[in-house]
């Protein structure tokens, strides 16, 4: 789906040292990020700086390849908690739901996807352990948004058109992704 971003939303689409979050529509959002062949300090590092820039961008989730890095992490903090995801993989999902979703890499529109209810997701947590995550609702949401961004997949791809509307972001507005 081709996106126009209006005037008066342009001003969301800067990408500078103040704003790294790359936007539409920047190649790398549209690649297949690496698997983390080997988890080191500077793993842990980027996840801890991927963090910090999701809560600056008031984000609920945040993939590597946002930041233009083309590795398999995703952070994510739903309901407060952040949580570091690195190699995440769903093992299993059930049942929909439809919400409305908006993302950092295209601030200012909305629009509501299918996703699956509730999944169970595999992966290394921020230290490098092996994790597995029961998720539902909000969480759940985020996350498979947050891995659909691992593999080159972006909302507009999933969502409803008749849904899609521009609305200028606020902290406590519609979530952004």
């Amino acid at each position: 789906m081709q996106i126009v971003v209006p005037d008066e939303y342009q001003y969301l689409y800067v990408r500078d040292e103040k704003r790294p979050i790359y936007k539409i529509p920047a190649d790398v959002l549209r690649k297949t990020a690496l698997p983390v062949a080997k988890f080191t300090k500077k793993t842990q590092l980027m996840a801890e700086n991927m963090l910090r820039l999701m809560r600056q961008a008031n984000g609920v989730g945040l993939a590597a390849p946002q930041i233009g890095v083309l590795e398999r992490i995703v952070v994510v903090a739903p309901e407060g908690r952040p949580a570091v995801m690195v190699n995440p993989e769903i093992v299993s999902r059930e049942g929909s739901q439809v919400a409305e979703e908006g993302c950092l890499s295209i601030p200012g529109l909305y629009g509501d996807v299918e996703r699956a209810a509730t999944l169970v997701v595999r992966c290394l947590d921020r230290k490098g352990r092996e994790c597995e995550y029961e998720l539902e609702g909000l969480s759940a949401r985020v996350v498979q948004h947050e891995i659909d961004h691992l593999d080159g997949i972006l909302f507009i791809d999933k969502v409803d058109p008749a849904t899609l509307h521009w609305t200028h972001p606020s902290p406590g507005g519609p979530m952004a992704e």
